[in-house]
């Protein structure tokens, strides 16, 4: 596992190289954050993006959502993978939301992770994003391949390399560094065919391009 002080040079490097790296969602609330990260479990951030505003003009309010049935929401996900089961999560979690947290998206982890459909990875999202807490680090599949590669974890599970990311570099930009990761994995340090080879920050620090 390589040192703090080269995790520091590699941040600083990523942050240069994409000082706009956000989280590629399209929301306006937490509630369509929570939802729209919910809709992306096993799905595209693009095919997400596609279906959710006719999805949220039409459930403008959490409450909408939870007047409403699963079935009455399916046809605006339809498009999306595994949509019979996110409109149960999306109506389930909003009537939880209602009933519990009197409408209000939770800004806890605690609290977050008994909805239906959220997990550590979804919390980490609305957290980070939509309340900035950094509460952790979201680690997805560009995260996780990006952080064996770079040398910031040998560890194969998402929970266990978060931990070890966690470590690594200090809370306050564990949001950024699973956005700066992200838009590096998306564009260069691709799981096929990735340009590693001829990339500056790659060739430091990738393994993928010392040994390809």
């Amino acid at each position: 596992m390589i040192a703090n002080k080269r995790a520091k040079k590699l941040f600083a490097e990523l942050q240069e190289r994409y000082p706009d790296a956000h989280c590629a969602l399209a929301y306006n609330s937490p509630l369509e954050l929570l939802f729209a990260t919910i809709l992306s479990a096993q799905s595209t951030d693009v095919g997400v993006n596609k279906a959710t505003p006719a999805l949220f003009k039409a459930f403008p309010t959490v409450q909408d959502y939870a007047n409403s049935s699963p079935e009455e929401i399916e046809p605006y996900i339809s498009s999306i993978g595994l949509f019979r089961s996110k409109a149960k999560s999306l109506y389930t979690s909003a009537n939880m939301i209602v009933d519990d947290y009197g409408g209000e998206v939770p800004d806890n982890m605690k609290d977050l992770v008994k909805l239906r459909g959220v997990a550590r990875k979804t919390a980490n999202v609305v957290l980070g994003n939509a309340f900035r807490k950094n509460e952790g680090v979201v680690v997805d599949t560009h995260v996780g391949r990006l952080a064996q590669r770079f040398g910031l974890t040998t560890e194969t599970k998402p929970d266990k390399i978060e931990k070890d990311l966690m470590a690594l570099f200090p809370q306050e930009q564990w949001t950024l560094l699973s956005h700066l990761l992200v838009w590096h994995g998306r564009q260069v340090c691709k799981k096929r065919g990735g340009s590693c080879n001829e990339d500056a920050i790659c060739k430091r620090y990738c393994s993928n391009a010392i040994s390809p």
